[in-house]
């Protein structure tokens, strides 16, 4: 089959789905560049700053709570069309804010579509592709988050660049006011641009079959199958193969609850909320304040983010090529380990620095190797895991808890790690990063299948064998 199937039109269809993951991205990464701004400009405490960060991510957790019900009801495409306006909706609103408390709805609405995008596009990506490329084509999706992410701190340095250099002679007040008095706007507003384009280029695509088979709609789904795999029969093939595992199943929460699925659901939001905790987005929210305690980024904290960037960005590139190769589990298994590994020498750097007069440079040294191994592994493999895993009548809702939870561990650890770095000292906190490493590898090893090169349906019947399924080994 694999010699048919049109890749060139579902790479195109991937890339579509992907652009929400590069507003993804820009949208949690453009924060860092206007902290210190938005706190002077309206003249914020401590918690009205942590708020100012807080609140997309409490936007996130309300996003993915209804994202599941809009993809199982709506469908997956008019999802993402909803998860453009909101991004547009956002970026202006936050670059016209007249005061904090609107420059908070707006970010709150950034959030929402972080959430919900979260959901839908690995989604979309996961039932458009085929089990031979499944994997490469859904790590698009990560890879997209990580171009978002470099993207939103070469924007912050750019513009801050510009108005600094040439934004002084903007003589129009609205434009000056956003590119020159207050760069800040510009920063947070830039994400329209990509916003609207997604929000276009959405227009160009079919809906997912899979959703289509669920709603009755085979005729549809089949065109679009045909033009998917390359033929009528393989695609004939493939809509009997949906139509069998979707027989009989009901869209609804109950549905969730059923033993085979409660357990996929579980060890999703598991594996979700552990992934926060060991260390990923507190390396990224607050590593330039780290190396600032640490002497080394010299007041140059976006030039630092940057190079971080780079590299989530490089290692993804790398993940993308070999996850189909090598597998979930394996690239789980080296990457987990490197991350143990690495958190463990962060851990010495802090603890052996003074007495044993190691240069700064070290730290930023282990800081890109662990985020080398956590983009080559649990980045790139979590939203494969959680868009493939779960039956289709409840893959929506199924990624919806396992969404929720994923939020939840990011917004507890975006609060607690400044607390931690105070309380247990950074030294004491990246061991404690090292420590729940070990869990999620233990979920991994037990209790997931290798899911590589498997199709969806054959996936399924993992968690809901029949007598004469044969289970995944």
């Amino acid at each position: 089959m694999d010699s048919t199937i049109n890749m060139k039109y579902v790479t195109f269809l991937t890339l579509v789905a992907a652009l929400g993951g590069f507003l993804f991205g820009y949208d949690v990464a453009v924060v860092s560049g206007t902290i210190s701004q938005v706190s002077e400009q309206f003249d914020l405490d401590t918690l009205a700053s942590g708020w100012y960060v807080g609140c997309a991510l409490l936007g996130s957790i309300i996003g993915v709570l209804f994202a599941g019900v809009m993809c199982d009801r709506l469908g997956r495409k008019p999802t993402m069309s909803f998860v453009a306006i909101l991004f547009i909706l956002s970026a202006i609103g936050c670059a016209v804010s007249t005061d904090f408390n609107v420059l908070v709805i707006a970010r709150i609405i950034g959030g929402m579509g972080i959430g919900v995008v979260s959901i839908a596009s690995p989604l979309y990506i996961s039932e458009i592709s085929v089990p031979q490329h499944r994997g490469k084509l859904v790590a698009l999706y990560q890879l997209a988050v990580t171009i978002g992410i470099l993207g939103a701190y070469l924007v912050n340095f750019k513009l801050l660049e510009y108005s600094q250099n040439g934004a002084a002679e903007i003589s129009i007040p609205l434009l000056r006011t956003i590119f020159y008095e207050e760069v800040w706007r510009s920063m947070l507003g830039m994400a329209a641009v990509p916003a609207l384009f997604f929000l276009i280029v959405i227009s160009f695509i079919p809906e997912s079959p899979r959703w289509l088979v669920l709603k009755g709609k085979e005729e549809k789904a089949n065109t679009i199958l045909e033009r998917l795999l390359g033929g009528e029969t393989a695609a004939n093939t493939e809509l009997e193969s949906i139509r069998l595992v979707a027989a009989g199943q009901k869209v609804n929460w109950r549905v969730v609850f059923e033993p085979g699925i409660r357990k996929a659901v579980l060890i999703g939001a598991a594996i979700a909320i552990l992934g926060q905790f060991m260390g990923v987005n507190a390396v990224m929210y607050y590593g330039p304040t780290i190396f600032e305690s640490a002497g080394l980024s010299s007041g140059d904290s976006l030039f630092y983010q940057v190079i971080v960037g780079l590299v989530n960005v490089l290692t993804t590139v790398l993940a993308v090529f070999i996850i189909d190769k090598i597998g979930r589990k394996k690239l789980v298994y080296i990457g987990v380990s490197g991350m143990i590994l690495c958190l463990l020498l962060i851990t010495f750097y802090f603890t052996q620095s003074e007495s044993l007069g190691l240069p700064s440079e070290m730290l930023l040294v282990f800081f890109l190797s662990y985020v080398f191994f956590c983009a080559i592994s649990i980045s790139a493999v979590i939203f494969v895991f959680l868009s493939e895993m779960y039956p289709t009548k409840v893959r929506g809702i199924a990624m919806s808890i396992a969404g929720f939870s994923l939020w939840t561990g990011t917004f507890l650890i975006g609060q607690l790690t400044p607390w931690m770095l105070e309380t247990l000292k950074p030294a004491g906190t990246f061991l404690l990063f090292a420590v729940m490493c070990i869990p999620y590898i233990l979920i991994v090893w037990k209790l997931m299948p290798e899911t590589t090169g498997k199709s969806l349906e054959e996936i399924e019947k993992f968690w809901t064998p029949s007598e004469t399924s044969e289970r995944i080994k």
